[in-house]
This record gives structure tokens, C-alpha cells and sequence, in this order.
């Protein structure tokens, strides 16, 4: 009864071991399917004459892009809180999603986009553009 009940235990184990690696496996392959998008981060540093009700509307126009163009599959912004101290006053980070070098196209000349530009006169003190597929 023993060697039963220490069997039926091992076959227990072993069973949970190969479902784990077919979940394992299935979801390798789930990631290796998924398309690849076209990133577009855009990093600013902002001058120090810059008040935070200016950025606070910088970043609220920025924010609001994704709803007045249909091309941005998908949009994050954030604040940097690095402790590396590596981020030569870049402070506000926003990553826009496109699935096509054609929506990137429609998106950059696109109304809304450029008076979002035009209201960041006067307050960029450097900005960084980085675009990428994802891989």
C-alpha cells in the first residue's frame, strides 16, 4: 500500500511537471505570434520657466491625442523616477503605439498633433524622438 500510495504520488508530480511545461511553451509561442507595433517615444526636458500649470497642460494636450487620432493604437506617459540619476533632465516620457509606418505618417502632419506642437513653444528646453518596431 506504500509503494502504491508513493507511486501514485510520483505520477501525480510528474503529470503537474508536463502540464506546466506545455503552458510554458504555449505561452512562448502566444508571445512569439504577436504582431509587431511601431513605438514612438518622445522624451522632453523642460525649462525651468516653465510653471507646472504649463505642463500640466502640455501634458493634458498630449494626453488628449489618442481620442482626436484614430492612428494611435495605444498611448502611456509617464513622470521619470529614476534614482540613477542618468536622465540629463528629461522628465516626462510619453509612448505612442502606431501598427503602421503609414499611421505614423497620418499622425505626424495630423491637426491635432501639430497644435499640440505649436503649444510646446517656449517650454522644450530639449526633446528626445526615438521610433522602433517591436520585436
Amino acid at each position: 500500500m506504500k509503494n502504491y500510495l508513493l507511486l501514485l504520488f510520483a505520477f501525480a508530480l510528474l503529470c503537474g511537471c508536463v502540464n506546466r511545461t506545455n503552458q510554458n511553451k504555449d505561452q512562448i509561442h502566444a508571445k512569439n505570434t504577436m504582431r509587431e507595433s511601431l513605438r514612438h517615444i518622445v522624451l522632453f526636458k523642460f525649462k525651468e520657466s516653465s510653471s507646472s500649470a504649463d505642463l500640466k497642460k502640455i501634458e493634458s494636450a498630449f494626453i488628449a491625442l489618442p481620442s482626436k487620432i484614430k492612428e494611435i493604437k495605444d498611448f502611456e506617459w509617464g513622470l521619470n523616477n529614476s534614482p540613477e540619476g542618468l536622465d540629463k533632465g528629461f522628465t516626462h516620457c510619453f509612448f505612442v503605439t502606431f501598427e503602421s509606418e503609414a499611421d505614423r505618417a497620418t499622425y505626424l502632419p495630423h491637426p491635432d498633433h501639430m497644435a499640440f506642437v505649436a503649444l510646446l513653444d517656449g517650454h522644450v528646453d530639449d526633446v528626445l524622438v526615438l521610433d522602433y518596431w517591436s520585436k
